[in-house]
């Protein structure tokens, strides 16, 4: 599987193959799914207006500057569309639905990000960034790692871009979640600097809503805008993905600041445990998820389990023996660590 969530096709009991807050879902966004069962006979909103006003308040950005998609992955798709760029680059590694968006058009080509920096995008990348690149992906923070881009990098990457004519997809799908303030500031004096910059974010990952899919992507430039939504279809927002994205917002502030807390917390416990295995290799990154290396085959043995975690073995860039796990809550999180040890003290391998 080039995904993790296979919940399907596998006998699984704790699932941390996705990465979604492990708060759960807002009480409102569930009563707001309700409500929406009633809507069912009439055709939601064309234009999201609600939900792109109430987005924009979020964001500090203009509704006119706001596009919704089923989910981020149809988005990206929309994105290289509009573009058609001649010539894509994918920093590795790094989440698959930008190499599968980008191959609708032209040449794709990969900067391979160095393990030996702990999978950290250096200033190597400015390099890569030569004269036929017509579109960057970037993701902060970035998966499988979860680490986030220095903000003097990611300045000079976005000048240097601006200069070449190079559009450039910041996917920020989990920024939310980390520890980063400026997570929750403005992205509007961002955008009318870089017209060039579209931001991506969803409400799958944030507010625990993958069976919803609810995207949405942020850019100053109106003719890039208008090229995109050209490209999405009428009415791919249902009825529960519009009114689960104001309950969403109106859950806000308060629910993502005691997310941050749990996840931080979590976070740290689930590092040190797993750091105190000498069998396993655990970078430390700022999302709501750890990248861990071993020789143990940590897939099937805890899959025997009905534990599921993201076997990453197939991300490109990287090679067997990698994995990505979710952090979760405390008893979930002291069940995975339990299982981990007991295959590691039998030799199962």
């Amino acid at each position: 599987m080039i995904h993790g969530g296979d919940i399907y096709r596998n006998t699984v009991t704790w699932d941390f193959s996705v990465n979604i807050n492990p708060m759960g879902m807002p009480e409102g966004v569930r009563q707001a799914l309700t409500e929406a069962v009633g809507r069912c006979e009439c055709y939601p909103d064309i234009e999201a207006v609600q939900l792109r006003i109430a987005i924009g308040g979020m964001i500090g950005v203009e509704p006119g500057k706001i596009l919704c998609g089923n989910g981020a992955s149809e988005l990206f798709l929309a994105v290289v569309h509009a573009l058609r760029p001649k010539k894509t680059l994918i920093p590795v590694p790094s989440f698959y639905g930008y190499e599968k968006a980008a191959s609708a058009a032209g040449e794709l080509s990969y900067y391979y990000i160095k393990q030996e920096n702990q999978f950290c995008l250096e200033e190597g990348i400015l390099d890569a960034l030569d004269a036929g690149t017509e579109l960057l992906f970037l993701a902060n923070p970035n998966n499988p790692v979860g680490n986030l881009l220095r903000p003097q990098l990611l300045e000079k990457i976005l000048l240097h871009c601006r200069k070449e004519r190079i559009t450039v997809l910041l996917d920020e799908c989990f920024i939310e979640l980390t520890e980063r303030q400026e997570a929750a500031s403005s992205l509007a004096d961002l955008l009318e600097q870089f017209p060039n910059l579209i931001i991506l974010r969803a409400f799958t990952k944030s507010f625990a809503i993958p069976g919803v899919r609810l995207g949405y992507l942020a850019c100053g430039n109106p003719c890039l805008v208008k090229g995109i939504k050209a490209r999405l279809p009428e009415w791919n927002l249902s009825v529960f993905a519009q009114l689960a994205g104001i309950a969403a917002v109106s859950a806000g502030t308060a629910y993502l600041e005691e997310s941050r807390r749990l996840i931080t917390r979590e976070r740290s416990y689930l590092i040190d445990q797993l750091s105190d295995n000498p069998d396993m290799l655990v970078y430390e990154g700022q999302a709501n998820f750890i990248l861990l290396r071993t020789g143990l085959s940590l897939y099937d043995r805890l899959l025997e389990r009905g534990i599921l975690i993201r076997d990453c073995g197939n991300f490109r860039g990287l090679s067997q023996g990698f994995y990505r796990i979710a952090v979760k809550r405390r008893e979930e999180n002291a069940v995975l660590l339990n299982e981990i040890r007991k295959i590691w003290e039998a030799g199962e391998v």
